[in-house]
């Protein structure tokens, strides 16, 4: 762990608190001088003392986290390489605001959002209506966007549905592998809803399709078990859970009716997930099996994208997993979901990289590829990828076939079985990619599908380079 300087991060916390330098060195059982000294950036925050600010304050250390400062370098970076700034800024100056002023590197994130955001859809408007842009409303954020970035905000992590799952896992006596008779019984006794099983008659049948009034729950005859718990479970979220859903959903919604719906139905999967595969069991078994995840899967009945979104879920302040990163891609490089437990950057501009072994993983179907990856910053990544496929419907219906992407910072590789026969120690054995072609800074990618945003190009008509798109 590199030496945490945080002392504006620290200097706010008891600012808010109310606090003067010497009641806050008394409740940390420091001496004022030394207070003083971490504050002003000449002693770093030592994890003794990260620990003891918690116990105090009951403040998350993830505050103080450098995964979080990771994180918001990397959407500095992308934010500040906009052209229309008219000049560079240096990585040192990006860092800085990182560290020390982490509040206004969110706010100019936020606002660099927002801004691009209404651009692209005013000229896209403009464009089709023979309109110029400035005539157009700027739009808000799709709903489906705002329901990823409250997950992507909250690392993947609801604490109140995450626990509440949890304790009803064990209230409902349910077991471990077989979570779909117990929640069959549960339904039935509790709800005086019966789970019916009705065969699919053509592509368009739903998985899941709950009567009220009669009290049935009708599921597709093509699940397997793990995937019948898991609507079961989403559907006693819905009977349980609502007006814990309810007021989740509207942190989230900003007042759009659309996106609370979506935002309800993706909080009762995130409860559904949660009761298939409980924290604390789930976890336990998980450092156990070293993250094998074809081993988790036979362990509690579920499918390998499930149990990838699950690793990605567990950030329990006192209980925290491999801070994973899952991301599930199609043929054509569309990102459909992505959640982050910490810091690797999902670019917004320009797609994601080729080199990235998610995309190979589409050449070798049900297999599971293995990278060592390195970003542009320095910062090493283990990538676990494969594709999977299902299908909804008989000859002649269209599969649906996409690969997973789960990959961790490479100081917690060591933890996970597919690191087995990695040189983790090589530094050149790691690929080097980007976080998209339009961001990307490295200059000698022969992969490079667009120039980078904020650099000249360098155009010689006497010359071909090699590297498409070489800058000055």
């Amino acid at each position: 762990m590199r030496k945490a300087f945080m002392g504006v991060r620290l200097k706010r916390l008891r600012e808010e608190r109310g606090l003067t330098q010497v009641a806050l060195a008394r409740a940390l059982e420091l001496s004022p001088s030394y207070l003083n000294q971490l504050e002003k950036n000449q002693r770093p925050l030592t994890v003794p003392i990260l620990l003891k600010i918690n116990a105090v304050f009951g403040v998350d250390v993830q505050l103080f986290s450098e995964d979080e400062e990771a994180r918001l370098i990397a959407d500095l970076k992308e934010v500040l390489a906009d052209p229309g700034l008219g000049e560079q800024i240096a990585l040192t100056e990006i860092r800085e605001i990182a560290s020390n002023m982490p509040a206004i590197g969110r706010a100019l994130v936020a606002l660099h959002t927002r801004g691009q955001q209404a651009s692209e859809r005013a000229d896209a408007l403009a464009s089709r209506f023979g309109l110029e842009a400035s005539d157009i409303e700027p739009a808000p954020l799709m709903p489906y966007e705002q329901v990823r970035d409250y997950f992507y905000a909250h690392h993947n992590y609801i604490a109140e549905l995450d626990e509440a799952a949890e304790k009803l896992f064990g209230r409902a006596k349910l077991v471990i592998g077989d979570v779909a008779s117990g929640l069959k019984d549960y339904l039935r006794a509790k709800h005086s809803v019966d789970v019916i099983v009705a065969p699919a008659m053509d592509a368009l049948s739903p998985q899941r399709r709950f009567h009220r009034a009669q009290r049935t729950l009708e599921l597709a005859a093509n699940l397997t078990p793990g995937q019948q718990a898991f609507e079961m479970a989403t559907q006693l979220a819905f009977i349980e859970m609502g007006d814990v859903l309810d007021a989740l959903a509207e942190d989230a919604a900003s007042g759009s009716e659309e996106t609370l719906r979506l935002a309800r139905i993706g909080l009762a999967n995130h409860f559904a997930g949660a009761l298939s595969m409980p924290y604390k069991p789930f976890l336990e078994t998980a450092e156990t099996l070293r993250y094998d995840i074809d081993l988790l899967g036979q362990r509690f009945g579920v499918g390998f994208e499930t149990v990838c979104h699950r690793l990605s879920a567990l950030q329990r302040p006192e209980a925290r997993g491999v801070p994973f990163f899952f991301v599930r891609v199609d043929r054509a490089g569309n990102i459909s979901k992505r959640q982050s437990a910490t810091d690797f950057h999902f670019s917004r501009v320009g797609g994601s990289c080729p080199l990235w072994n998610v995309y190979e993983a589409f050449s070798t179907p049900g297999r599971i590829l293995t990278q060592l990856a390195r970003m542009p910053d320095g910062r090493t990544y283990l990538w676990i990828a494969r594709t999977v496929s299902r299908g909804h419907g008989g000859y002649g219906t269209p599969v649906k076939t996409f690969a997973i992407g789960l990959g961790c910072d490479l100081s917690h590789a060591g933890r996970l079985v597919y690191a087995k026969g990695l040189d983790l120690s090589d530094a050149d054995a790691a690929v080097p990619i980007g976080a998209g072609c339009k961001v990307c800074e490295r200059p000698n990618c022969p992969q490079r599908a667009f120039p980078p945003i904020g650099r000249r190009t360098a155009v010689d008509e006497n010359e071909r380079p090699f590297t498409p798109y070489p800058v000055i």
